[in-house]
């Protein structure tokens, strides 16, 4: 094993500096200057100082130009397609359904009640807020009363509602 990091010889380091300087990127041109670097004798820590990285994503990077070369190079989170869904389509659709009735426990439907639906359909523990989620991806909005101040004055709402001079002299 080198005791430095190394870069291997894909491109000359006049093309490496051409494809920093070059590049559209934001995240390829760092990726670049990355290799530039360490292809001139930098070390990886000084590398990723200047670069703003830490010394092990510098070594990502350049594990991967070793590997792949050029092709190597570049932001690879638009190829990552992220986690499955929580529900099948075919569960998304029962609980389309679902909701178009009322809950067996009369009321609204809720975050919290959609969350024990699909835990009981899933067999693990759903919290709260993907019952919110799956609620709002079929187009629905959980609905909750509107809170009321059960100690409120009437007639000092009253005189809040007409606005005006009367809301000064109440005080």
């Amino acid at each position: 094993m080198p005791r430095y990091a190394t870069v291997t010889a894909h491109l000359a380091q006049d093309e490496l500096a051409d494809r920093y300087r070059h590049a559209h990127d934001p995240v390829a041109r760092s990726h670049w200057h990355i290799v530039w670097l360490v292809a001139q004798g930098h070390r990886v820590p000084e590398v990723a100082t200047l670069v703003g990285y830490t010394g092990n994503w510098v070594r990502t990077i350049l594990r991967r130009y070793n590997t792949a070369g050029p092709a190597g190079i570049g932001d690879r989170r638009q190829d990552n397609p992220g986690a499955k869904p929580l529900l099948s389509p075919e569960l998304r659709e029962d609980l389309r359904e679902v909701l178009a009735a009322p809950p067996p426990d009369g009321g609204l439907w809720t975050s919290a009640k959609v969350a024990a639906w699909m835990a009981d359909r899933l067999g693990r523990p759903v919290g709260e807020p993907r019952g919110w989620e799956a609620m709002r991806s079929l187009g629905y909005t959980p609905q909750r009363p509107r809170p009321r101040a059960v100690r409120a004055d009437p007639v000092v709402q009253a005189a809040f509602k007409k606005g005006g001079s009367k809301r000064r002299s109440m005080r």
